[in-house]
C-alpha cells in the first residue's frame, strides 16, 4: 500500500467545489479565507495557538500523486481539464498566521489564506484538522500546568491518544504550552522534547518480590531511580521496600533516589503520609510523583487539600482534552478580489449572532498597557490599517456598541505573520523549546482574572471603526424582510 498523501485528506465537497469553480471560470479568482473559532474549550478565558509548523509542512508538500489523479478520474464526475490542472498542481497562495504559543480569542482570524479560489478552498480540511487539534491540546495543557502551581506536568497520554498523529503532535502541543516532557519517544526523537518515564506495574510483577524489582531497577538506573510504589500496598509494602532499596542499594553507591510514583488510591492522603515517612528516613529530596486520570480540577483540589506532590503525570484527560474534546475552529470566505485588485467584502449571516462572520482582509492588533505590559484588548482591523499608539484609542463592543472605552499609554503589536508568499514559504518555525518559552512569556502578559478556571474575565476582541462600518453596512444591505 502506498504512503498516504495528505493532499487527499480533504472533505469531498472541497473537490466538488474546486471542480465547480474551475468550470465556472473562477479558477484564478483571488479569494480570502479566515480561520477563527467561536468559543474557548472548557469555558476558559483564552486558547493557545499551535500547529503552525505542521500546517506549513502540509502546504509545502501539496501535490497529487498519479494514483490520486487516477482515483479522481475514476469518479467520472470531474471535468477532464480540472483533472489535468491537478496533475500540474502548484500551491500559489499567500498565508498569514498567528505564531504558535500566542494566546488567541474567539472571533479573530488566526489563519488567513489569500489565493486562487480552487487552492484556497481545497486546503480547508487539513488546516482545520491541524490547527484545531494542536490548539485544543495546547489550551488544555496550559490549564493543567497553571493548576499545578509551578510543579512539573508530564504528558503521559500516548496510549490513550486517538491515533498516532494525536499521540505525537498532541505531545508537541503540550510541550509548547508548558508540559515538562512526554512519555512519547517518537516526539523526543522528532522535536527534542524530553522523554520521561520509569516503569510500569509489570516490571514489579515480573520479579518474585517487590523488593527485588526495586533493587534491580536501582542497579540499572542509579542516577534516575523513581519507583512505582502502588502495585500492592503503598504504605505497607511499596514505600518500605523503596526506602530499603535507597538504603541498601543507592546509598552505598553514593546515589540519591529521584522519586516515588503513586498511580492509584487516595493520592492526596497517601502523598502526605509518604512525605512524612520519606523525610524521617532521611530522604527529604526524594520527590513524589502522582498520576492516574488527572486534570486541572483534580490537581487543584489535591493541592488545596495539602497533597505533597512534586510533579504530575497526566494522560488521557490531557491528550484527548476529555472534558471538552472539540476545538470549533471554522474556515470561512471573507472577501474576493476584482481583476483591478480591489477587494469585495463577503459575509455569512445567521440568526445565531455568533455565526455571523466578519468580512474583509484583516489584521489583528494586541494592545498592551505600557506600565504593566499586560494585554488590554485585541482589535481586528482592515489589513493595512494602523493603530496610532501616540493618541488615545477608543475600543467598543461590536455587538453592544454603547460599551466603549478609551485606552491611553499603550502600545500595539500586530499578530498575524506572513507564512507563505505566492506559494513560497517565507517563515522558519522556531524550535519547540523557543516556542515553549515564548508561550510562557505570552501567558505572563495576561491578567490573572483572565486565567481563572471558573468565570474568567471576558477579554475584549473589538473591531476597528472602519471594519465595523463595512460589516454593519453589509448586514443592512443583505438583510431579508
Amino acid at each position: 500500500m502506498k504512503k498516504d498523501n495528505y493532499t487527499m485528506l480533504t472533505d469531498f465537497y472541497e473537490i466538488t467545489m474546486a471542480n465547480g469553480f474551475f468550470k465556472e471560470g473562477f479558477k484564478d479568482r483571488i479569494v480570502y479565507f479566515d480561520m477563527f473559532f467561536r468559543s474557548v474549550a472548557d469555558d476558559g478565558g483564552f486558547a493557545i495557538m499551535a500547529g503552525v509548523e505542521q500546517m506549513t509542512e502540509y502546504l509545502r508538500e501539496l501535490h497529487f500523486e498519479p494514483e490520486d489523479i487516477e482515483y479522481l478520474r475514476s469518479k467520472n464526475m470531474f471535468d477532464p481539464e480540472f483533472i489535468d490542472y491537478l496533475e500540474d498542481f502548484k500551491f500559489e497562495c499567500d498565508v498569514w498566521a498567528i505564531p504558535e504559543g500566542t494566546p488567541i480569542f474567539p472571533g479573530e482570524p488566526i489563519v488567513t489564506v489569500r489565493g486562487p479560489s480552487v487552492q484556497a478552498q481545497f486546503v480547508e480540511t487539513m488546516l482545520l484538522l491541524i490547527i484545531n487539534f494542536q490548539t485544543l491540546i495546547a489550551t488544555k495543557t496550559n490549564r493543567i500546568v497553571r493548576a499545578s502551581g509551578g510543579r512539573a506536568v508530564m504528558e503521559f497520554g500516548a496510549r490513550r491518544a486517538q491515533g498516532a498523529y494525536a499521540a505525537v503532535y498532541g505531545a508537541r502541543a503540550a510541550y509548547i504550552a508548558g508540559a515538562a516532557g512526554t512519555s512519547n519517544v517518537l516526539t523526543d526523537e522528532k522535536f527534542g522534547i524530553p522523554a520521561l518515564g520509569t516503569m510500569a506495574h509489570s516490571w514489579i510483577q515480573m520479579f518474585d518480590t517487590e523488593y527485588e524489582a526495586f533493587a534491580a531497577y536501582a542497579r540499572n538506573y542509579p542516577d534516575d531511580t523513581t519507583l512505582l510504589i502502588d502495585t500492592y500496598n503503598v504504605l505497607k509494602s511499596g514505600l518500605p521496600n523503596a526506602i530499603r532499596v535507597f538504603d541498601e542499594i543507592l546509598k552505598p553507591m553514593g546515589k540519591r533516589p529521584k522519586g516515588v510514583r503513586i498511580d492509584s488510591g487516595d493520592i492526596t492522603y497517601l502523598s502526605k503520609k509518604c512525605r512524612r515517612i520519606l523525610d524521617e528516613a532521611g530522604y527529604p529530596d526524594c520527590s513524589i510523583v502522582a498520576s492516574n486520570s488527572l486534570d486541572e480540577y483534580i490537581i487543584s483540589d489535591m493541592l488545596r487539600q495539602g497533597a505533597q506532590i512534586d510533579s504530575f503525570g497526566v494522560g488521557e484527560r490531557l491528550i484527548t482534552s476529555k472534558s471538552n474534546p472539540v476545538m470549533g475552529g471554522v474556515y470561512k470566505l471573507v472577501a474576493v478580489e476584482r481583476e483591478d485588485g480591489s477587494i469585495i467584502p463577503k459575509i455569512k449571516i445567521s440568526e445565531n449572532v455568533a455565526k455571523i462572520t466578519t468580512p474583509c482582509f484583516k489584521q489583528v492588533y494586541r494592545l498592551y498597557d505600557k506600565d504593566t505590559s499586560k494585554a488590554l484588548a485585541d482589535v481586528v482591523t482592515l489589513h493595512g490599517e494602523t493603530i496610532n499608539a501616540e493618541e488615545p484609542y477608543e475600543i467598543f463592543d461590536p455587538q453592544f456598541t454603547w460599551k466603549h472605552k478609551k485606552i491611553t499609554d499603550f502600545y500595539a503589536r500586530p499578530l498575524l505573520k506572513r507564512i507563505f508568499k505566492k506559494g513560497e514559504c517565507v517563515y522558519e518555525s522556531p524550535s519547540v523549546q523557543v516556542l515553549r518559552e515564548y508561550c510562557r512569556m505570552e501567558i505572563d502578559g495576561l491578567w490573572d482574572e483572565l486565567k481563572r478556571f471558573e468565570n474568567p474575565h471576558k477579554y475584549y476582541v473589538d473591531l476597528s471603526r472602519q471594519l465595523w462600518e463595512i460589516k454593519n453596512e453589509l448586514l443592512r444591505s443583505t438583510s431579508v424582510e
